[in-house]
C-alpha cells in the first residue's frame, strides 16, 4: 500500500513515520525544501532513536526509511491508495487541498484530514466524491499514543471507513474509536474545556502553574499537567480548537482565555517554538 501524507509538522512527520514503520510505502509532501530536509532529519532521529531503545530492530529501521520518499510537489502523491492530510489548522487552507487531492487521487480508497477542529463534512462538499472523505485523528506523539478517532460525516460511506479502520488498526496496529461530525470529535471536546480551565486558573493567580499540573498529576494521576499539556498540544492549536468548539456549540467554557490569545500572537506556542506555560532548550 501506498499512502500520500500533506504536511511534515508535529503530527504530519509521526503519521509517516508510523506508516512507513508499518510497511506503507510514504510519499510525504512538504511546502518547499527547506522543510522537507527538517522533516527528513526529525524523522530519521526518532527512527534512530527507536531503533537505539530497542523498540525498532535495525534491519526495520533501515526498511522504514526506505519506504519514505520526499516532495515538494502535491502531483507526486499521484497512484497513491489514500491521502492523509496534515497541514496548518486554517480550514481555507485544507479545504483547497482536499479539492486538489480529490483531482489527483481520483481512484483513492479514502481521503483523510488530521483536523483536530475543522467539520469534517466543509472538507468533502467540494470534491466529487465526498463519501470517500474522513476523518483519521492521530495524537501526539504519533508513534507512541496508540488512538485514532475516525470521523464520519453525513456522507462518509460504510466501506470507506471500513477501509480506514482496517487501515488504523490492522495495519498501523492503532486502537480507533468513532465519533460524529462535531467540533472537537470525543477527545478534545472533553479535554479542550479542561486544559481551558486550568489556563483560567493560572491566570486570575487562584494558582500557580507548577501547582496546577502537580495536582493533577498526582492527585490524580494524569500523567501531565493540563499547562505542560497545552504546551505539547501547540497553544495555536489549543485556540483553534476552543474557537471551533465555542462556533459550533456556544459553550462558555470553549472560550479561549485573553492570556491564551495574546500568547499565540506573541508567538508562544509551546514546545515548538521553545517556549509556552514553561521554557523548553533547544
Amino acid at each position: 500500500m501506498r499512502v500520500g501524507v500533506i504536511g511534515g509538522g508535529l503530527m504530519g512527520s509521526g503519521i509517516a513515520e508510523v506508516c512507513a514503520r508499518s510497511g506503507v510505502d510514504v510519499t510525504l509532501v512538504e511546502v518547499d525544501e527547506a522543510r522537507v530536509e527538517q522533516t527528513r532529519a526529525k524523522i530519521d532521529k526518532s527512527l534512530d532513536r527507536a531503533a537505539s531503545s530497542g523498540r525498532l530492530e535495525a534491519d526495520d529501521r533501515v526498511a522504514a526509511g526506505e519506504r519514505l520518499a520526499y516532495s515538494t510537489r502535491l502531483e507526486d502523491v499521484e497512484g497513491a491508495d489514500a491521502a492523509i492530510e496534515a497541514v496548518i489548522e486554517n480550514e481555507q487552507a485544507k479545504r483547497e487541498l482536499f479539492l486538489e487531492l480529490d483531482k489527483i487521487l481520483p481512484d483513492a480508497e479514502f481521503l483523510a484530514s488530521n483536523t483536530s477542529s475543522v467539520p469534517i463534512m466543509k472538507l468533502a462538499a467540494g470534491t466529487s466524491k465526498p463519501e470517500r472523505v474522513l476523518g483519521m485523528h492521530f495524537f501526539n506523539p504519533v508513534p507512541v499514543l496508540p488512538l485514532v478517532e475516525l470521523v464520519r460525516s453525513i456522507m462518509t460511506s460504510e466501506q470507506v471507513l471500513g477501509q480506514a479502520r482496517r487501515f488504523a488498526e490492522e495495519t498501523l496496529g492503532k486502537t480507533s474509536i468513532d465519533s460524529q461530525d462535531r467540533a472537537g470529535f470525543v477527545v478534545n471536546a472533553l479535554l479542550v474545556p479542561y486544559i481551558l480551565s486550568a489556563v483560567r486558573m493560572y491566570e486570575s493567580g487562584f494558582a500557580a502553574k507548577e501547582d496546577i499540573d502537580r495536582g493533577m498529576v498526582k492527585g490524580c494521576a494524569h500523567p501531565m499537567g493540563p499547562l505542560a499539556l497545552a504546551d505539547l498540544i501547540g497553544l495555536d492549536t489549543l485556540l483553534a480548537v476552543s474557537e471551533s468548539l465555542y462556533d459550533e456549540f456556544r459553550d462558555p467554557s470553549s472560550v479561549a482565555p485573553a492570556l491564551l490569545n495574546r500568547m499565540v500572537e506573541a508567538g508562544l506556542m509551546g514546545r515548538k517554538s521553545g517556549r509556552g506555560f514553561y521554557e523548553y532548550s533547544s
